[in-house]
């Protein structure tokens, strides 16, 4: 695609981008040439700037492996090894990698994400579509996912979690902002969080699960460990917890907020070691 001088002009560029535009347009002016040469000069605003305005290609970048300083590619990125980026990388499709992907800045995708091994960025991470990884995923930025998230391991990040769709993870998800899940969360083995955590549907984890701030599920919540909480817990149905249901001070255990009260021994079950103080609704059964 040609992004021609009007065309250009009619996005209302900065003054600063559009004289170098004006002055590079002789070495042509096809769109991904324009991007690759704004990377190559180190202008990564301006080549965020143009993909955010002319939008994702049906081109495809192949390669063995890729180490560069920053990569903006308008297509998808298939890559049969590991992908290492120093700063900002960025598809306006998708991205798939045989081995790892790192960022030094941010990771950034059009439509879906998937690497084979593991998953590092010391910033952002923001997917258009579905998230896959095989190892672990660790970011030191927000994650935000347009779909699924499928990771086979741990799943570590700094900041919030927001996904669009299911979370799944194979073993621990320790996140030390909120976690906000469009359909269910389920765990393999711990889930703690430094704030909130809200699920539409339900929530199941392997070991401990633990909220710093209030902890809610559409559905049910059930953990092989503690379910505690620095504020509420809220459930549509039931809650079960193989060891202790602990509340924040001052606040309550709320089940079956979905559920019909006489339909609450069937669908909105307190199941713990013991039974928790200030229930506020839901109905009690001792684990067996």
């Amino acid at each position: 695609m040609e992004l021609t001088q009007n065309f250009i002009k009619a996005k209302q560029p900065c003054a600063a981008g559009y004289r170098w535009y004006i002055r590079n347009r002789h070495n042509g002016t096809d769109y991904q040439h324009l991007l690759d040469s704004l990377v190559r000069e180190g202008r990564i605003a301006d080549a965020i700037w143009l993909l955010d305005n002319f939008g994702p290609t049906d081109a495809v970048l192949e390669a063995d492996d890729i180490e560069a300083d920053a990569l903006i590619f308008a297509g998808t990125i298939v890559v049969r090894g590991g992908i290492h980026v120093d700063g900002v990388l960025r598809a306006g499709q998708a991205i798939r990698a045989g081995g790892g992907v790192r960022a030094g800045e941010s990771i950034t995708t059009g439509g879906d994400l998937e690497a084979k091994a593991g998953l590092y960025c010391d910033g952002t991470v923001h997917v258009g579509g579905d998230l896959r990884v095989g190892w672990s995923v660790t970011a030191a930025g927000a994650l935000h996912c347009g779909g699924v998230v499928r990771v086979h391991r741990d799943l570590h990040c700094d900041a919030d979690i927001d996904v669009a769709d299911d979370l799944l993870i194979g073993e621990a998800l320790a996140v030390r902002g909120s976690v906000r899940v469009g359909k269910g969360l389920r765990a393999g083995g711990e889930v703690c969080s430094e704030a909130g955590i809200v699920s539409a549907n339900g929530i199941l984890a392997g070991a401990d699960l633990r909220a710093s701030t209030h902890l809610e599920a559409g559905w049910g919540i059930k953990a092989w460990g503690d379910i505690e909480a620095g504020g509420a817990i809220r459930a549509g149905e039931g809650v079960e917890a193989g060891g202790v249901i602990v509340a924040g001070p001052g606040y309550g255990i709320h089940a079956g907020l979905n559920v019909r009260m006489d339909d609450w021994p069937a669908s909105a079950c307190i199941r713990a070691a013991q039974q928790p103080s200030r229930l506020i609704s839901g109905y009690w059964a001792e684990a067996a």
